[in-house]
């Protein structure tokens, strides 16, 4: 037989990370959370954990039938063979119209043959594992908050008596006001749903409360989806350290090496701005490629293009993903702003970064993670940590945000210039009756880099960069004028 820690943990390794290894053994905790956010799944889980470290487990339901469980978790693909079901309906007398009284309350005869039936099913089984389901149905039978507490308070000091683990599920139906059982409970986790203008629902739970046990605070994203509940802790950056060597890693352009200072230093973010159109992808894959061809491993997250015509668009232009993918260095993972939260984007990328050792990691583009993200203030919060983590554990990241407007005043919808390392500035310009591209490094943390500004070219080689941009002044502006007698413009290919 497994050896019993002092945890039952349960079974859903985000949740037991979250808790410190889940809930600790012979306490009663509660599961809380509005209809719909996930109370049963992870309940059943529970106990599934349970039944797979062969500890009897219990499920008492007051509100669904045993018919109504099974399909539930068969809908996950799960068998409920090992734990015990026991539906607790109203006995018949109660039903019946001849068998009802007016001397006394129908609750008290309701509550008390409740409660008997449920110590008789525990003593019976002796489980070491209950679930209960749900506190609603006990609040309505007792009517009152002090009859309530008492009750809940005789199936505690009952259950204790065991050391068996409960957790009791609670539906929230009662007033906001009551708070019974956050002080009963050595525990309480709530669940909460969220519902965006558009997209789907958003679900995401917090430990309110854990007697004598540290757990990691805050809110943290979860999702439902077939085969069980997946909870993605909140990143804490502080947490992940690594030791590596800070090497500056050149990019495949001896131009674009000379405008950075020689390239981007080993565990340092580099952010990418400018206007659409401007090859910020194209830059950003241009790294991508020369960290395969050092033999490492890289990963992207694309936000804004969808991935056919990514691979066909940088084909053309001589770099096939398709190959570096099928080689395993190249893991490209295309992002639905309106389906993924943003817990769930920290976990996807610390898998690529922990389990594949990926060293470069792109994000394209910032403006579709601020879709995924209802408050801005949050986006960078969360921006902050990953970015941090990323730095830590030694991967270079590359971010691009595409800027409002084409030339002039340009706009950023989010501003997290302050949060990168590198900030590299592309923009639009107009000379000798021509649209050309100019590129800068506006900031540069980690060393010196050039204060030019160059012009640059895409064609079916790539991107090409010329020499410092000489006698013109305002290209940043798109509008320059000429000062000197000659330009260093790069010539139009005939």
């Amino acid at each position: 037989m497994p050896q019993r820690g002092d945890k039952a943990n349960f079974g859903i390794s985000g949740l037991d990370d979250i808790t410190s290894g889940g809930l600790a053994r012979g306490r009663l905790f509660r599961l809380e959370g509005s209809p719909g956010t996930g109370k049963t799944t992870i309940a059943t889980q529970f106990l599934m954990a349970g039944v797979a470290a062969e500890e009897r487990s219990l499920y008492i339901t007051l509100s669904e039938t045993e018919d109504e469980l099974r399909l539930g978790a068969a809908s996950h693909g799960w068998s409920l063979e090992g734990i015990e079901i026991f539906e607790l309906v109203p006995p018949e007398s109660l039903l019946d119209d001849d068998q009802q009284q007016s001397l006394l309350y129908s609750s008290d005869l309701e509550l008390g043959e409740t409660t008997k039936r449920i110590f008789e099913a525990f003593e019976r089984i002796k489980p070491e594992r209950v679930v209960l389901d749900s506190l609603s149905e006990i609040r309505l039978l007792a009517q009152s908050s002090l009859r309530y507490r008492r009750q809940i308070l005789a199936l505690k000091h009952y259950f204790a008596r065991s050391t068996a683990t409960v957790l009791m599920l609670d539906d929230l139906s009662s007033e906001a006001n009551d708070r019974t059982m956050h002080s009963v409970a050595h525990g309480v986790i709530r669940l909460e749903e969220l519902s965006p203008e558009y997209g789907a629902e958003r679900r995401r739970l917090r430990v309110i409360k854990y007697r004598g046990q540290r757990y990691r605070g805050g809110h943290h994203d979860f999702v439902i989806d077939t085969g069980g509940v997946r909870v993605f802790p909140r990143l804490v950056a502080a947490e992940h350290k690594s030791n590596f060597d800070r090497e500056v890693l050149p990019s495949g352009l001896p131009e674009l090496n000379a405008l950075l200072g020689g390239g981007v230093e080993r565990g340092s973010s580099v952010l990418i701005l400018g206007p659409a159109g401007t090859g910020k992808s194209l830059l950003a894959l241009t790294f991508v490629v020369s960290a395969i061809n050092r033999g490492e491993s890289a990963a992207m997250f694309v936000f804004d293009e969808e991935l056919g015509l990514l691979f066909q668009r940088a084909l053309g232009l001589g770099i096939d993903l398709q190959a570096m993918v099928d080689t395993g260095r190249l893991a490209i993972e295309q992002v639905d702003a309106a389906e993924l939260t943003p817990g769930e984007l920290s976990e996807r990328v610390r898998r690529c970064v922990e389990d594949n050792d990926a060293k470069t990691v792109v994000i394209d583009s910032l403006n579709g993670y601020q879709a995924a993200m209802p408050e801005e203030q949050a986006l960078v919060l969360h921006m902050h940590e990953l970015l941090q983590y990323l730095n830590r554990q030694g991967a270079s990241t590359f971010l691009t945000v595409a800027q409002h407007g084409l030339v002039g005043d340009m706009k950023a919808p989010v501003d997290v210039t302050y949060l990168a390392d590198t900030v590299v500035l592309l923009r639009y310009f107009e000379a000798l009756g021509r649209v050309r591209r100019a590129i800068s490094v506006i900031k540069k943390r980690t060393g010196a880099h050039e204060d030019t500004i160059r012009e640059y070219r895409i064609d079916q080689r790539g991107i090409t960069l010329g020499e410092p941009i000489m006698g013109f002044q305002g290209v940043l502006r798109g509008v320059p004028t000429l000062v000197g007698e000659t330009s260093t413009l790069i010539e139009p290919v005939a």
